[in-house]
């Protein structure tokens, strides 16, 4: 196994698929009011224009999105966006067009310029996300909010997005979705990057001493880890690093390995051509039988039930990836 960075292993063991289903384009007042979507979907709203409230499910103080920021709810939770006046949304319209529906309002107020999609993640996959994210992220793509040079590539990325939702260009479909992935990578790396990173896998990527550790669980997870190994990696002493692990992560090292161990079992099983001794050695078990305890345990079936379940005609592990259901899809709910 190549050595790579966490990020791109941690895409390499679970494809995720990005898809721009809308363009909002409103004048206030306005007001959003979507999901939850499919169980295996991270939605997302890029505000290229204007600036909008999400509203606080727990009845706290909105929080204000502002031109440059990107919002990933990985919670996949309901929730409301408005512009904060108070007034009755005027009703939107919807007009497809050949890449992507375009929403618009007939308000004069401010303009809110809006990219709303989703990142499809397969399960079981999505669990390992799910488990070491936020319920919400924003990032900022704005000057001095992580590291200048991602920033500005992130700005550019959703600035290409704004330019090819404008117009139907051939192939336009493919690059939306296409640059809506790369978001997703770059949205997670600049979030790292942040001095206020968020507790979870990227507060714990993000810390350079624990980077190592981070670095290894995902490239030779087969490897008997012991917490006295990664420690000597990150040149700090057993109880520091466990003590760091809780702080940033929330979870355990072993957690962690045990969560990448089974995420890449669950892809390396898709191969016919594996046994499920061969799976078991490549993801760091000498037994079998104690490989198919911890992935049922895990996983809820035997290895060999999640490898029937993929064979069976959609049930595949790209098949919540495929066309949505129209029916799911984010939209626009605008008062009127």
């Amino acid at each position: 196994m190549s050595a790579m960075d966490w990020l791109s292993r941690l895409f390499e063991m679970m494809p995720v698929r990005g898809r721009l289903d809308l363009r909002c384009s409103y004048g206030a007042p306005w007001r959003i009011d979507q999901g939850p979507g499919e169980a295996s979907e991270i939605p997302y709203h890029a505000v290229v224009g204007g600036s909008a409230l999400l509203d606080d499910p727990a009845g706290g103080k909105p929080l204000r999105l502002e031109t440059g920021d990107i919002l990933l709810l990985p919670g996949n939770p309901r929730h409301v966006m408005h512009d904060g006046s108070g007034a009755r949304a005027k009703r939107a319209q919807n007009h497809q067009q050949v890449n992507l529906i375009v929403s618009e309002n007939a308000g004069r107020g401010e303009r809110l310029d809006l990219l709303c999609g989703h990142f499809a993640i397969a399960p079981p996959h999505d669990r390992l996300l799910r488990g070491y994210l936020p319920p919400r992220l924003v990032v900022h793509s704005a000057i001095g909010s992580g590291r200048a040079e991602t920033a500005a590539q992130l700005a550019g990325l959703v600035s290409l997005m704004r330019s090819e939702s404008m117009d139907d260009h051939l192939g336009g479909r493919a690059m939306l979705n296409a640059l809506s992935t790369a978001m997703f990578a770059l949205a997670l790396r600049l979030a790292s990057e942040a001095e206020n990173a968020p507790r979870g896998i990227l507060a714990l990527a993000g810390h350079p001493r624990l980077a190592p550790a981070v670095a290894a669980l995902f490239n030779e997870p087969a490897r008997p880890w012991s917490l006295p190994d990664l420690a000597r990696l990150c040149n700090m002493s057993r109880a520091t690093l466990a003590r760091q692990f809780q702080e940033k992560l929330g979870r355990s090292a072993s957690d962690l390995l045990l969560d990448v161990r089974m995420t890449l079992a669950a892809t390396e099983l898709r191969k016919s051509s594996l046994s499920t001794g061969a799976v078991a050695e490549a993801v760091g078990y000498q037994s079998e039988a104690a490989f198919q305890r911890a992935f049922k345990g895990h996983m809820g079936l035997t290895p060999a039930q999640w490898r029937r379940m993929q064979e069976l005609p959609g049930q595949g592990i790209f098949s919540s990836l495929a066309t949505p259901s129209e029916a799911n899809r984010p939209r626009a709910d605008v008062g009127g």
